[in-house]
């Protein structure tokens, strides 16, 4: 872990879990599919998380597989990732494999102190917390 680089201090929150909304409604790219750069399927995007104090969206949860909410995998990514987005899909800058190992998600283990350090390494990108970071919103196309 970078040392300048603290696990942040502001809580991430699932939008849905909240009364927050999006100053922009087409920012919510909830259900749509996300694909790479290949055009294999990832999942579909199912939350976004945002820090509550900036109320930017950070991360994407994807989930894939499963039937019935049973058996189905869910990962995030960082919105750095999102290389395109349009009405039915979010095209994102690493391989389905890539995905596939990431660390899982799972509402008990993000409050463990190295969970987003550990995502945020795994995908090769500097963290939204540390030092000079600057917010990306995701490029959309109408």
């Amino acid at each position: 872990m970078n040392e300048q680089a603290q696990v942040p201090q502001v809580p991430l929150v699932k939008l849905g879990d909240t009364d927050l909304v999006l100053a922009d409604p087409s920012d919510d790219i909830r259900g749509r599919t996300v694909v790479d750069a290949a055009g294999e399927k990832v999942g579909k995007v199912d939350g976004l998380f945002l820090d509550h104090d900036e109320a930017k969206v950070r991360l994407l949860e994807v989930v894939d597989g499963g039937f019935l909410g049973l058996g189905k995998e869910s990962r995030l990514i960082p919105v750095e990732l999102v290389r395109s987005v349009d009405d039915d899909q979010v095209v994102i800058d690493r391989d389905q494999q890539t995905v596939i190992g990431a660390p899982g998600y799972d509402p008990e283990l993000t409050d463990a102190p190295d969970y987003f350090d550990n995502l945020y390494d795994y995908y090769e990108v500097g963290p939204f917390w540390a030092p000079g970071a600057m917010y990306r919103r995701p490029p959309y196309h109408p």
